[in-house]
This record gives structure tokens, C-alpha cells and sequence, in this order.
């Protein structure tokens, strides 16, 4: 079943003299149940795709799909509303509320959806698949920035969205932080299922996906399916496609 559809999609900045194509005639879909990583050089057109795809911005044409919903004809009010009901989101920058606990971090999500039901051992149960429990009662100047993002992911996935829209999740964090906290997204991927959009410039996260895309110049350069590979050797076919990405792909 596909999760996400992109057909076509364009995004321009700037004016009819001075036009930017931030994304040129763009299409994928990503299935339920993928851990897909989207890799790319500064100024690829990789961020620009998570903020139309999150909805956070619109395309300039082309259609972006989530659950057979066209976002791109969605109305403002209609956009907020989807959003928080089919969405997750892990920024690099935790964006954890600091006057509320872990805990109210993470259970507000629920209430604002109306999904207070059994909210306690949901909370706890998947606190303790992601070794936050002893940091449930703690305020964010208190935790790691390991745990933070921890936190935040379990605010992303307690809700049961349609799909995790991570970006760069471990840039903030150093390698033994960012090592954790990977696993525990590749652990929500295999047990819950969650279906996940990871932006990321870091080869060693992108090898914890099931597939990577590569942008260049706001289209799709090439991309990769880990298989039955192990992350090793996932990780060394990432370097080497990372090692063309300025040049030929016919190099590969």
C-alpha cells in the first residue's frame, strides 16, 4: 500500500527574471512500512521536498498524495487538521516544549487529539521501548540531548500517524547519541511498522533505512534498496554513490 505519492511535483522561488527551481518535475512513492532516506548536497532540493511533503510549504505544481489524500488541494484550515491527525514530525532541534515534562511533552500530542484512552501505560510502554522511562518526569534542560530526541520521537509516533517525517534527527547529536537514537528509529520502523521520511546528510544514518534517494538539482539522481544487504554494506554503497553525486552516474 502506498503511503506517500509525489507526481510531478515543482518548486520555484524567486521571480519570472530570476527563477529558482528548487524542485524540477519530481515523482516517487514511498510504501507502507518504509524507511526511506532522502540524501543530497546542499541546496539539492532535499529540504524543500520534507516542508512540502509535511505541508509546512506548497508546491508550485504536481500533486503530493498521503493515504490517497491530495494535500496540495487541501485548504489552510484543512492542512492544519491533516497534519496533526496523519503526521509526525522529529526535528533536528528536538522542539520539545521546555516548561512541560517529557511525559506532558509527549501526552499532549495525545490530548490534542482526543486520544487520551489507556494515554499512561501507551506512554510508559513505548517509553520503555525507547529507554526514556527515567526521564518521563524530567523538563528538557534536565535530559541529554540523546533523550530529548527520544522524546520527541516518541511524540511523533505516539499517535500512530501515517507516516515519521524526520529531519536531519541526529544532527544535533554526537556519535554515541546519534548511534541510539537510529537504532531506536529503525526499531519503530520494524516493530510498529511506522513508515518513515528521513532527510539526512549523514551516510551512516541513511544505511539504518530500506531505501535511499539521492537529489540533485531538485530531481532524483539515483537510488538504492538495501535488500538483504547488512547495514555494512548498505553503508559502503551509499558512500559510493555519495562519492558521484557531483559528477556522472554513469561513473557508478
Amino acid at each position: 500500500m502506498k503511503v506517500l505519492e509525489i507526481k510531478n511535483i515543482q518548486k520555484y522561488y524567486g521571480t519570472k527574471s530570476n527563477v529558482t527551481k528548487a524542485l524540477n518535475d519530481l515523482s516517487f512513492d514511498v510504501e507502507q512500512g518504509e524507511f526511506v532516506a532522502i540524501m543530497g548536497a546542499s541546496g539539492s532540493g532535499k529540504t524543500t521536498l520534507l516542508n512540502c511533503v509535511s505541508t509546512i510549504d506548497r508546491v508550485t505544481s504536481g500533486h503530493i498524495l498521503i493515504n490517497n489524500h491530495d494535500i496540495t488541494a487541501l485548504k489552510p484550515k484543512q492542512l492544519s487538521k491533516f497534519r496533526r491527525e496523519q503526521l509526525g514530525f522529529i526535528f533536528q532541534d528536538f522542539n520539545l516544549i521546555d516548561t512541560l515534562t517529557a511525559y506532558e511533552n509527549i501526552s499532549l500530542a495525545l490530548s490534542i487529539q482526543h486520544k487520551e484512552k489507556d494515554m499512561k501505560e501507551k506512554i510508559h510502554a513505548l517509553a520503555k521501548e525507547l529507554d526514556i522511562e527515567q526521564v518521563l518526569d524530567k523538563y528538557p534542560y534536565e535530559m541529554s540531548g540523546g533523550q530529548k530526541q527520544r522524546v520527541a520521537a516518541e511524540r511523533a509516533l505516539i499517535t500512530s500517524p501515517s507516516m515519521i517525517l524526520a529531519d536531519e534527527p541526529t544532527g544535533a547529536l554526537d556519535s554515541r547519541s546519534s548511534k541510539v537514537m537510529l537504532e531506536k528509529m529503525a526499531l519503530m520502523n520494524k516493530t510498529h511498522k511506522a513508515t518513515i521520511l528521513m532527510v539526512t546528510h549523514d551516510a551512516l544514518a541513511a544505511s539504518y533505512g530500506s531505501r535511499v534517494i539521492f537529489i540533485k538539482d531538485g530531481q532524483i539522481f539515483h537510488e538504492i534498496y538495501k535488500g538483504n544487504d547488512d547495514r555494512k554494506t548498505f553503508f559502503n554503497k551509499i558512500i559510493e554513490v555519495e562519492s558521484v553525486l557531483g559528477g556522472d552516474l554513469n561513473d557508478l
